[in-house]
């Protein structure tokens, strides 16, 4: 790859490597395993990198530990954080008129109780592991809550080793996780259909 775009440069965060022409217009990137680590000059130093995988939804959540590939611990917490009949979280309906109604204090306490399940097993993890990289699917209103929960996440929603994943999770749970992470694991080539003829060039040389 260094051989063939002498334009490039590593971005940490999305951990991908972008490509440039001679005119320093962005050609595409590659996408690297998160199980990779990588120095400023493109060098692999590490392929067993160790990665949490947090994946939360409404209700849903589920966690993996990953040493380079191998999936040294998982698992999953629910709650009861849904309304039956609307179908949207107990969080999206705090504002709402209702909400000091029995059913609804049942749901706010197992949102409470959720989040600080979720930390307490990050908080064991975190202990047990030297996390390099966290790979996390989450949504923006689900994200104070992890952080403000009465047991803390042990990272800040600030770290500099977090790393959103690029694949939409259709539920969290530990099977679509797990697909997740090993999609993730083969390095992939994203371009602009405008250069496809040279990154097809590329990719044949590169086989």
């Amino acid at each position: 790859m260094k051989a063939h775009f002498p334009n490039h440069h590593y971005n940490f965060q999305k951990h991908r490597v972008i490509v440039e022409n001679e005119h320093h217009e962005i050609m595409g990137y590659i996408r690297l395993p998160l199980h990779w680590s990588i120095d400023e000059n493109l060098t692999i130093i590490d392929e067993e990198t160790v990665v949490l995988y947090l994946s939360i939804e409404s209700g849903n959540a589920a966690i993996c530990m990953m040493e380079g590939k191998k999936n040294v611990y998982h698992t999953t917490c629910s709650a009861y954080m849904t309304r039956k009949k609307q179908g949207f979280s107990q969080i999206k309906y705090l504002n709402k008129k209702g909400k000091s109604r029995a059913g609804s204090r049942v749901r706010l306490a197992s949102t409470i109780d959720f989040f600080e399940n979720i930390n307490t097993s990050l908080q064991a993890l975190f202990e047990e592991f030297d996390v390099t990289r966290i790979a996390v699917d989450i949504s923006t209103s689900l994200i104070p809550y992890l952080h403000q929960a009465k047991i803390p996440c042990p990272f800040d929603k600030r770290d500099i080793r977090l790393y959103k994943i690029p694949l939409h999770i259709p539920q969290s749970n530990f099977t679509n996780l797990n697909g997740t992470i090993k999609k993730l694991m083969a390095p992939t080539l994203f371009y602009d259909i405008k250069y496809e003829a040279f990154m097809e060039k590329f990719g044949k040389s590169s086989v």
